[in-house]
């Protein structure tokens, strides 16, 4: 709900887009003050911000905070007044409730100032992020976008392994996350290379980088290339083709270690970080995505939290046929995977191994007792943001 909500007099719906926004803006009345293209520029914003705001209070809702919606958002609290958010789904449902089916600009932005007048209760609030935080999600996005590139040319390489030389892809391919095969792909690409070379030497330069396994991986390697006589048709192209794969997975590997360290220094300088560290089987990376997916984001209740992360189980009741409780489909997925993940690094922690031995007890399967445990370690994390608190390992989790 948003603060002081009775007090707005005009209530501008935008829809958000790459060029230009649309906006349509409403009275309490419901009488049509504007209904244009907006483009996104800060003094065409500012400017229509400024003419609404001699009317009174004006309420500019979103349908995008971020990204294309972060300019209206930034502007709108430059001019001193709240913003809001009304989320996609609440948005394509209300959609439903008005005559036709058309999807135009000019159609939603007129329904998001309708929502906005008429059903507060659909709105979230919205706080400009600190640039502490800010910097904090662009680090986590473009550490997304190096894993997805990290997964394609993984991929890609145990394919072209997998083609010319079954055996050997299963050798290599669990390993190729391991720097020492990146370099042993890079200096001997083909089968014919690692074979003319020699297990000796194989196993010298694993060695380099791999002391512990290097020896052993070399016998592997030399097992499996036994295991294949002839030759698949494109292998000589590999050795074109290979070594620049490895290469390529081998420097995402450093940029990623590279962004963990920055996003190690900006978790350090936050003000959270103590408190969502002291939790067992919470590290740098998981306080990073949780600060990131929670701030900004106002929960009355410990179960708002859980459900704005799709860990409160839903209730179906149909007659009496359809009974129960099922795992949310919603929510915010990134923060759900998160705790989820969390939960299961949490298994070593006495008091969350009792709490999911009990929901194993009561015969739920991994995945429902890792969901309940997380949900209730999501409690526990509101409780010590609520109150400022470091985690407390005194009592058990209770059912």
């Amino acid at each position: 709900m948003i603060e002081n909500y009775d007090s707005v007099d005009v209530f501008i719906g935008v829809d958000v887009g790459k060029s230009e926004h649309h906006a349509v803006a409403l009275d309490r009345t419901g009488k049509r003050l504007y209904d244009k293209a907006l483009p996104n520029d800060e003094a065409k914003l500012r400017a229509v911000i400024q003419k609404f705001k001699v009317r009174g209070t004006v309420l500019p809702v979103v349908d995008q905070p971020e990204t294309v919606g972060a300019l209206p958002v930034a502007v709108a609290y430059a001019e001193g007044i709240l913003v809001a958010y009304l989320p996609g789904l609440a948005l394509r449902r209300i959609a439903d409730l008005h005559a036709g089916e058309a999807k135009t600009d000019a159609r939603d932005a007129a329904i998001i100032a309708e929502a906005a007048r008429t059903l507060p209760h659909a709105l979230r609030p919205i706080r400009l992020e600190d640039e502490q935080v800010a910097e904090l999600s662009m680090l986590c996005g473009f550490d997304d976008d190096i894993v997805g590139q990290m997964t394609a040319t993984s991929n890609r390489i145990r394919g072209l392994l997998m083609q010319i030389h079954p055996a050997l892809e299963r050798v290599l391919g669990p390993h190729l996350d391991h720097p020492a095969v990146l370099d042993l792909l890079q200096k001997y690409p083909t089968p014919t290379a690692l074979t003319a070379a020699g297990k000796v030497r194989v196993g010298n330069r694993l060695l380099t980088l791999a002391p512990r396994m290097g020896r052993r991986l070399a016998e592997e390697i030399f097992q499996a290339l036994s295991e294949q006589t002839v030759i698949v048709g494109g292998t000589h192209a590999t050795r074109a083709v290979l070594p620049r794969l490895a290469e390529q997975l081998s420097m995402l590997h450093r940029q990623r270690a590279e962004i963990a360290v920055e996003v190690a220094e900006v978790v350090d300088a936050n003000p959270l970080e103590p408190i969502i560290t002291s939790m067992p089987g919470v590290g740098v990376g998981t306080a990073a995505r949780v600060i990131t997916e929670i701030s900004g984001k106002e929960s009355a209740t410990a179960g708002h939290l859980a459900s704005y992360a799709g860990l409160a189980p839903v209730t179906r009741r149909s007659g009496s046929s359809i009974r129960g409780e099922h795992p949310s489909r919603r929510g915010n997925k990134v923060l759900k995977r998160t705790l989820f993940l969390s939960a299961f690094a949490a298994l070593s922690d006495p008091v969350s191994r009792t709490y999911y031995d009990r929901k194993i007890a009561q015969g739920k399967r991994h995945n429902q007792a890792l969901i309940a445990l997380a949900r209730r370690r999501c409690d526990v994390l509101y409780a010590m943001l609520r109150n400022g608190t470091l985690y407390e390992n005194k009592t058990s989790i209770r059912t």
